[in-house]
């Protein structure tokens, strides 16, 4: 029961720690920041590539986002739980 208690006081404490120490801050996507590098490092950089759909919001593309990992988190734990069952039904033999 100890145990358990110093365990979901840790976890509370890191969903909340990071509030306090970076209070004010921006929380930026990597992809924005990457832009601005290439800009600084090599201005005259044309990609080579366009993207295949554009969505057309910020909230569209969250929501996108979002559902991709979601399937990806569906298709990692069904994978885990099938092998975690077979190998349950031959612990029994």
């Amino acid at each position: 029961m100890k145990k358990t208690l110093i365990l979901l006081a840790m976890v509370i404490a890191l969903v909340i720690l990071p509030f306090f120490i970076n209070h004010g801050g921006e929380y930026g996507g990597s992809d924005g920041e990457a832009e601005a590098l290439i800009q600084v490092t090599a201005p005259h950089y044309q990609p080579w590539f366009q993207p295949l759909y554009e969505p057309a919001s910020g909230e569209i593309e969250s929501l996108l986002f979002t559902l991709q990992g979601s399937i990806g988190a569906a298709v990692i734990f069904y994978i885990l739980g099938y092998y975690r069952g077979k190998h349950g039904e031959h612990a029994g033999d």
